[in-house]
């Protein structure tokens, strides 16, 4: 038991016993030391004691003093304890410091290397050495000094909390190491998990960390997969049923430039878990071969404590026995479960929800903590709004908000604005974007409940081609489908994405597509022949690399089951092996002059003021309906800066240069009469 916890003795409780112990031997060691300055003529000036002790008789101690937890767990010597003990009376007993100023003659009230091999029984040299637990782990510090037999000696603040019995941690790691909580509940899945960690870690906790040895140090546990906070939830509840308590450290939080610091920081983080009594969570995503992520694994490989690392895939270079688990999300019905509890507690109406637990879980893969954020964030607008939680309401907003994927810098979300209405298509095209809708929302029943998912992943992607020249509203379709299904569209930035630096591509396009999985987005890849094109014949090696690109997007693209959405305006330069892996492809016409005449029948909001606009003359231009919405938006500033309401004078002028920009010709005697 850690020193920080105070069960019920026959005197009160540990701390108080624990606090009359320490007096007690900072007592009998100021007597020891007062014996030996008498004996070597040195005089000390008349001081108080400000530790007293009394009631040695009724010290009940159902575990170990912190003193003796602590020189258990470092493996202390007894010279070593005692020069412990020395530099805490340093601080703790005005005396002692006093003692320590006269036996070393300087201004100082801390003991030197020098006075503590002459003043204390057993001394050895071994202990001074930096791979000895006092300053290997920083029990004490080393004030600078000419010579190490004058370098000064402090406890350590932490060390010196611990021996009080105060639960403090070290004041460097405030802000890097962070307690996790384990969890009240957690999915069956999760539990099983957790257990087995457990009991690969419970096997090598039955001998202290200072008589642990590679032979029999504790395993390593990995859990693998791109779920961070779980995995940290599961180890968390692993540690809880060892009653230890767990500790996480984000990797890339460590100073990468400076390898001293990382070591540092890394055993003060398994210090503080000896001490603590907890395990340890190493957040550790994206390894790299690099020098840093060197340091890391050769500071693993010594880690007495229980360790669990959460990494993307198993990780190699570490030479230690090491046990891997694969962390998945909860299942369907494990999730179905979780948000049958977690609305019965957030709203009363839970009862009549299965409606929309059932289309939740269909479209989105939620984490426990998310599901519980959701459905508490849902509940308090339904209160306030009156609204009710249906499929399409407050409820399914929330979870798009928790499941929106972190895209930072690689897309860009669109707010979506585009209905059916807006968009002007042959009635092919139109029926086979309403049946991509239809599919995305009955993929859960169709792969799952009707068992084609277990006929393998092959042929389950999601995934659509919209192909057609410019301004033919390839991402106007995309608007709309995102609105229909109520998703989040992000349009994915290629110059972000492709990166010149070996494996770079891969690992934007994974954190790409593994955000969208969890079904909270509608990705949109303009210009997608930029990135999906033509593998090329291999000359060097920089086309084996592109080649290698384009068959993980194959293999991703086979599986994925959210819905991405590729755009070119040549078809021509996507890779045929590619084309076969699209379930949907979607050609965009140039509209035709009936469709132009019906885009500009529709292109003006009904706010906008108009006059004699005539329709049939301007379906006569020539220009697809990104351009047409470009010359109306432009005819509407022209209007509104004469104070008029757009007339066919407006629409020629902002045509005229809508046409310039495109470096076509505009016919000004076809035009002549429209004004």
């Amino acid at each position: 038991m850690s020193a920080a916890a105070e069960p019920a003795t026959s005197s009160g409780t540990w701390h108080e016993a624990n606090q009359k112990r320490l007096a007690a031997q900072l007592e009998a060691l100021r007597s020891r030391l007062e014996r030996w300055v008498a004996a070597a003529g040195i005089e000390i000036s008349a001081g108080v004691t400000n530790i007293r002790s009394d009631d040695r008789e009724n010290w009940a101690f159902p575990q170990l003093p912190a003193l003796e937890q602590l020189c258990r767990c470092f493996g202390l010597t007894d010279f070593e304890r005692e020069m412990l003990l020395l530099c805490a009376g340093a601080e703790m007993d005005s005396r002692i410091a006093q003692i320590c100023m006269a036996a070393e003659r300087r201004g100082r009230p801390m003991p030197t290397f020098g006075m503590v091999l002459a003043a204390l029984p057993d001394a050895h040299w071994s202990a001074l050495s930096p791979a000895r637990p006092l300053r290997y782990w920083q029990l004490i510090d080393t004030e600078p000094a000419d010579t190490l037999m004058s370098s000064g000696l402090r406890i350590n603040e932490r060390i010196l909390h611990y021996l009080a019995g105060v639960s403090a941690p070290d004041v460097r790691l405030h802000d890097l190491a962070v307690v996790i909580p384990a969890p009240d509940s957690m999915p069956a899945s999760y539990q099983e998990l957790a257990e087995k960690i457990a009991s690969a870690w419970a096997s090598g906790l039955s001998l202290p960390p200072s008589e642990t040895s590679p032979e029999n140090r504790l395993s390593l546990i990995e859990l693998c997969g791109d779920q961070t906070r779980p995995k940290g939830t599961i180890a968390a509840n692993a540690a809880a049923l060892l009653q230890l308590r767990l500790y996480s450290l984000d990797a890339r939080a460590l100073p990468q430039n400076d390898p001293a610091e990382s070591r540092m920081l890394l055993r003060l983080w398994e210090r503080e878990a000896i001490l603590s009594e907890a395990a340890l969570f190493l957040d550790w995503p994206d390894r790299a071969d690099s020098a840093a992520d060197g340091r890391i694994s050769a500071m693993i490989e010594r880690i007495q404590r229980p360790l669990a690392l959460g990494v993307r895939q198993p990780s190699g270079g570490i030479d230690r026995t090491r046990v891997i688990f694969t962390v998945e999300k909860p299942t369907r019905a494990e999730q179905t479960d979780l948000w049958r509890d977690a609305l019965r507690e957030h709203h009363p109406d839970a009862a009549n929800l299965n409606g929309a637990i059932d289309a939740l879980v269909a479209q989105f893969s939620l984490t426990p903590s998310a599901i519980r954020s959701a459905a508490r964030q849902a509940g308090s607008f339904a209160r306030e709004a009156d609204d009710s939680l249906h499929p399409g309401g407050r409820l399914w907003d929330a979870c798009r908000t928790h499941a929106r994927p972190r895209l930072e810098g690689l897309a860009e979300r669109i707010e979506v604005a585009a209905a059916w209405d807006d968009l002007i298509l042959p009635a092919k095209e139109m029926d086979l974007l309403r049946r991509m809708c239809v599919c995305v929302r009955n993929r859960t029943r169709v792969y799952e409940h009707w068992g084609f998912e277990a006929k393998g992943h092959r042929g389950l992607g999601m995934s659509a081609l919209f192909a057609g020249p410019s301004g033919t509203g390839k991402t106007m379709a995309a608007e709309v489908m995102a609105r229909e299904l109520r998703l989040d569209l992000f349009r994915i930035d290629l110059s972000q994405t492709v990166s010149k630096y070996i494996g770079e591509t891969e690992k934007n396009l994974r954190q790409v597509f593994d955000a969208a999985e969890d079904g909270a987005a509608l990705l949109v890849f303009d210009e997608a022949d930029a990135l999906f094109g033509k593998r090329t014949e291999v000359k060097d090696s920089h086309d084996r690399y592109a080649n290698i690109e384009v068959s993980y997007l194959l293999q991703r693209m086979e599986a994925y089951r959210g819905l991405a959405i590729l755009t070119t305006n040549r078809r021509n330069a996507i890779d045929q092996a590619f084309l076969r892996r699209i379930r949907f492809v979607v050609d965009f016409p140039f509209p035709e002059t009936g469709q132009r005449a019906e885009i500009w029948r529709r292109v003006f909001p009904d706010a906008t003021p108009t006059e004699n606009l005539r329709i049939e003359k301007l379906s006569a231009l020539r220009v697809a309906g990104g351009n047409i919405h470009n010359i109306a938006l432009g005819a509407a500033f022209l209007a509104a800066d004469a104070q008029q309401p757009v007339r066919m004078e407006h629409v020629v002028a902002a045509a005229r240069s809508e046409f310039a920009k495109l470096d076509m010709p505009f016919a000004e005697t076809e035009v002549a009469g429209w004004a």
